[in-house]
Order: structure tokens, then C-alpha cells, then sequence
């Protein structure tokens, strides 16, 4: 015996079709429509007639095992043998996120092949897994922000279960497990909730067609749709935690905000099970308001990434000043990036020609995730070219040292770690003609603001587009790639050993530069980070009489008044500590 439900105030008539036979549903005032159905159970496959035409997916279906357009098949979340009942995951102040994509971390892109490859991730000293969107998409490949069904993890990465198996053997080696979503934007290609119910308004409009309707008449169901589907992944399939994908995109001027409500769900349901969770926004808004207490007027959320620390730090290795990046590119920037976080705090923005973005004072570095790559900065390239193929072995390092030593969050992206080789393209599958050259045009558009030429841009919808992407593990046995490997692990290790690279008080966080000589020291209770960014050897003014060198990215790195940095290098000092008698009189 199975109940089905669904929300659908649209239709006067709806019918639930479970495999070949079809079944009457009553509605009630609210919009809900129920059958219950005898001889349905788990592993059935079922859609709902909506005024004779259909079927089509439940909004909250669970499995999509033949894409997003076929029926939906009722999985029981209670039938799963979990072995993480003593599981409590890391404090995030602790942690090292590794992004990665589940189509091309590994050759078979599937959950189960994932797991093979998890004794890396904790071999490096990562903490924190963070899974690029797994909901169900169009077609077999994607990254995965287009998504349609929202409940249901993608087929081609293999059956609930597997999803579940994933997450569980994370927890078996320690490893925390966070999943990206996307509540600002549906997909194009299967998106079938407006035929149900007011999902979405006109009152706002975005890149993607009419605005998710968190604010207007007939809300509180959506809402509730999106606030179930957090919990469904932090209950059903043990997630740590979520990263919510672009929030700026989220138009809601309701008194108590839709994030606000999502946050305080969260921490209801953290109350009942016992277990930590953190909801972490991705925003380019520079709004410290997500991060505050809802005490202060905030919405209350645990940490955000930080683009401005990103493009601070790649425009100086990279010396690319392009599109959005004009406005960074000085030591000047990476300097402020690393003090507070947000370059832009209420400052004129010459890229939007506004003033923009708040200070952040008062935060801790823990509330924000600090990276050198992640999927938008690499995938929303031309030519998907990691920083591995930008950047010189010395300036991939001095990249990773600023990462790793900074007061904020790190975060890696899949084979940045050994310098891969692979490039990581945007790429698509839709079957809808239409739709799939509306994607290469648009491609086109937004690249020209990089100066980027069209004949330069991949095709998203070429399977050779995807293939490309995927990892290739054996360069891990290849000299140069364990060399920054190595780097990686090293400095991993050492944020572990020093309290004070881990404590995020951003107000002992010093940095002194020379940006015509460039290079640049950062000072955080006792350990000094220095980087000489030229492409000749530097002498930075550096008082070794009470400090010893703990870390360097070259063996040649010496000096006694000062030091001889070789050109595209960092090292890493320890003050001594003074072994002079106290004086307690």
C-alpha cells in the first residue's frame, strides 16, 4: 500500500498512473491531491495525468530511472542498512573541502566508482567531500545547476542506493560529506512544475525565465518544497551539509526571508537527530547579513565561498584583467582579500560602476571557504584551463600556500592537488535542438567579455567535451604532478600542526607587500608566510634572528638580514619561542 501526493491547486483533474493501470485522485482545499493505492510498492514506476494529458513526474520524485521526461519510481528511504550511526562530522572551522564532479572524478563518473577513490582524499587531508549538484538532469551528462528534479539523484550515476553508499563510506573514513543545490533556477529541458502548481512568478524574471516563487500569492507550498528537499538530503541520505548555489539569484522580499526559514529548519532538524549540519551560501553580493545571527538581523547561515578572495589571488599569479577581473589584480587586493575576505566592502566597483558589497568586520575567517580553483572558475573558460595550465609549478605553489594558510576555509577542486593536466569544460546533453544551440550561442556571448574568441569555446553538447574532462589518475606517478602532490599534503599537515593557521581570528591576520618588487609576506600569530610572485630573485626584508624556516616551495631560499627568495617562490617561518626567564616581579 503506498499513498501518493501531489501538489497540483492547477489541474481540475488529476490521476496517478502506476505502471500500465490508472488510479482517481481526490484533491482538497489546499491543492493536494491523494490516492492510495494497494498494489504499489517500492521499485514501481508511476506519473500523474494532469486534466488528461501526462504522465508526467512527480515534482518530488525520487528516482528517474529513464531520464527526466519518463515515469518516476517510489524508493523507500527506510530500507537502506546504514553503518554511521556514530557518526558526527568535523567542525567546519577544521575543515578542507574537496570539490569534485561526479561524472569525471572517476572513468565510470558513478557513485559507486567514487568510493575507490575516497583513500586519496583522506591520504591528502581532506575533511570535507562537496559534490557538485547529483539531482536529475537532462540527458547523461552535466554539471548539474539545470536541474529538474530536485529529489531524485541523476541515473547516470547510479541508483539511490549507490548515492547512499557514497555518503556512507565517506563517513567510514572520517570524511564529511556536503552536497550543492540549486533553489534560484530550475533546468530548461524537463521542468514540468508549472503545469502543477505556481511554482514560479512573474514578478521576478532571471537568465533562466520566470523567478522561483518564494514571495507571492500561493508561496508557502513552494517554500516548503524546497525547504523538504534540504532536509530529504540531510536526513535520507546522511549529507553533512549543503552548498547553496548563488542565492543573489533568489528574489525574496518576504519579512522572514526564505533562507532565514531554511536555516532555522536545519537547525530544528540538527536538534532532533543529534547531528551537526551547515548550510553554506555561495553569493556575489558581499552581504555579511547571511552570515550574521538572526539576533542582528541576519539570515543566520555557517560560511560562504569568498569570489573576491579568488579573484584577487588568480589575477596576481595570473596577471589576467579581463571581464570581472578588472577590478582585481594588485597586492594591494590580495592583501585586503586576505585581512577581511571581501575586496569590494562598500567601495566603487568599476566593473559594475556602483558601489558594492559590506564590511565584513566582526566575522571570523571560519565563515568564509578560500580557494585558488573551483568549477565556475575553471568551467567558465573558453578552453576549461585549470590553473595548472596557466601557471608556472612555482606559482601553482605559492597559489596553494596562500590557500592553505589563510585564515578562511580551504577548498580544493578535484586534481588541483597534483596539478592536472585535464582541462574541466562546461558541458551538456539535451536532446532538444533548440535548447542545445541557444547554449553554445550563449557561451559565445559571455566569453566575449574575456576576450575570448568563438572558434577557442568547446562545444558543451560534444561527448568529446565530457570525456576530456575526466581525471587522468596516472599522472599521478608522473614527477612534477606528486611534486605538488606532495606540496598539498605538506601543507595540509602543517595548518593541522600550527593553532595558529586554523584559528580564523582575522584581526591577527598582518600583511606587508612591495607591489613593484612583488612580493608579499603574511603574518599570522607567529607564522610568516612569504612569496616572491616576480620572475627574478628577491630579497624580502625579513628578521631571521628569531625565526626558523619551516616550509619552502625551493631548497635555495637563504639569507640571515633579509632573505634571498628565487624567482616564483613561498616559504613558511616559525618565530622562536624566547627562552628567556620570566620575569614575575
Amino acid at each position: 500500500m503506498h499513498t501518493f501526493r501531489v501538489w497540483a491547486p492547477f489541474p481540475k483533474n488529476v490521476q496517478v498512473q502506476v505502471g500500465k493501470e490508472i488510479f482517481p485522485m481526490t484533491a482538497d482545499a489546499d491543492g493536494w491531491w491523494t490516492a492510495g493505492i494497494a498494489q504499489a510498492n517500492p521499485g514501481d514506476d508511476y506519473g500523474f495525468i494532469l486534466d488528461g494529458a501526462g504522465p508526467f513526474p512527480d515534482p518530488r520524485s525520487p528516482s528517474q530511472p529513464e531520464g527526466v521526461h519518463k515515469l518516476s519510481r517510489l524508493v523507500d528511504h527506510h530500507k537502506f542498512k546504514w553503518n554511521d550511526q556514530h557518526w558526527q562530522a568535523p567542525p567546519l572551522a577544521s575543515a578542507v573541502i574537496y570539490e569534485l564532479h561526479l561524472g569525471t572524478f572517476t572513468p565510470e563518473g558513478t557513485f559507486l566508482s567514487a568510493i575507490q577513490k575516497l583513500d586519496h582524499l583522506v591520504e591528502l587531508g581532506i575533511t570535507h567531500v562537496e559534490l557538485m549538484p547529483v539531482n536529475e538532469f537532462s540527458g547523461n551528462r552535466g554539471w548539474g545547476y539545470d536541474g529538474v528534479d530536485l529529489f531524485a539523484p541523476h541515473h547516470a550515476y547510479g541508483i539511490p542506493d549507490d548515492l547512499k553508499k557514497l555518503v556512507d563510506a565517506c563517513h567510514a573514513r572520517g570524511l564529511a560529506a556536503i552536497l550543492d543545490v540549486v533553489y534560484n533556477h530550475l533546468g530548461p529541458s524537463g521542468n514540468y512544475l508549472a503545469k502543477f502548481a505556481p511554482y514560479f512568478t512573474k514578478k521576478y524574471s532571471s537568465p533562466w525565465g520566470e523567478g522561483l516563487n518564494f514571495d507571492d500569492a500561493d508561496n508557502a507550498e513552494v517554500r516548503r518544497f524546497f525547504c523538504d528537499n534540504t532536509l530529504m538530503w540531510l536526513r535520507d541520505y546522511h549529507f553533512d551539509g549543503l552548498r547553496l548555489d548563488a542565492v543573489h539569484a533568489i528574489c525574496d522580499h518576504s519579512a522572514q526571508p526564505f533562507l532565514e526559514q531554511l536555516g532555522l529548519e536545519v537547525k530544528a532538524l540538527s536538534a532532533q537527530l543529534g547531528r551537526h549540519f551547515v548550510l553554506i551560501p555561495e553569493s556575489d553580493l558581499n552581504d555579511p547579513r547571511l552570515l550574521w545571527t538572526r539576533e542582528r538581523g541576519g539570515f543566520g547561515l555557517d560560511a560562504q565561498w569568498s569570489d573576491d578572495f579568488h579573484h584577487a589571488l588568480h589575477t596576481v599569479l595570473t596577471g589576467e584583467k579581463s571581464g570581472y577581473y578588472s577590478d582585481y589584480g594588485t597586492l594591494a587586493n590580495l592583501s585586503k582579500a586576505l585581512k577581511q575576505a571581501f575586496v569590494y566592502d562598500g567601495c566603487f566597483s568599476s566593473h559594475r560602476r556602483r558601489l558594492h558589497g559590506r564590511s565584513p568586520e566582526g566575522l571570523s575567517g571560519h565563515r568564509f571557504l578560500a580557494y585558488l580553483q573551483n568549477h565556475d572558475q575553471i568551467g567558465n573558460r573558453a578552453k576549461g584551463d585549470r590553473t595548472s595550465q596557466l601557471l608556472s609549478p612555482g606559482k601553482l605553489k605559492i597559489g596553494a600556500a596562500l590557500v592553505l594558510t589563510s585564515p578562511f576555509i580551504p577548498m580544493i577542486f578535484q586534481g588541483e592537488e597534483w596539478a592536472a593536466n585535464t582541462p574541466f569544460f562546461y558541458f551538456t546533453d539535451y536532446a532538444e535542438p533548440e535548447l542545445a544551440r541557444g547554449v553554445r550561442e550563449g557561451r559565445c556571448r559571455e566569453f566575449a567579455a574575456f576576450g575570448w574568441k568563438p572558434e577557442d569555446t568547446t562545444d558543451p553538447q560534444a561527448i568529446e567535451t565530457f570525456n576530456r574532462s575526466k581525471l587522468k589518475w596516472a599522472e599521478l606517478s608522473q614527477p612534477v604532478h606528486a611534486q605538488l602532490f606532495d606540496w598539498h599534503q605538506k601543507l595540509i599537515r602543517l595548518r593541522r600542526q600550527e593553532p595558529a593557521l586554523s584559528d580564523g581570528r582575522m584581526n591577527n591576520v598582518k600583511v606587508t607587500y612591495d607591489e613593484k618588487k612583488g612580493w608579499l609576506v603574511l603574518e599570522r600569530d607567529g607564522i610568516i608566510v612569504a612569496c616572491n610572485f616576480g620572475s627574478s630573485d628577491r630579497r624580502i626584508p625579513l628578521d631571521m634572528s628569531k625565526s626558523e624556516m619551516i616550509l619552502a616551495s625551493e631548497p635555495d631560499i637563504d639569507g640571515v638580514n633579509g632573505i634571498n627568495f628565487p624567482a616564483e617562490s613561498v616559504a613558511i617561518f616559525k618565530q622562536k619561542k624566547s627562552t628567556a626567564p620570566k620575569n614575575f616581579f
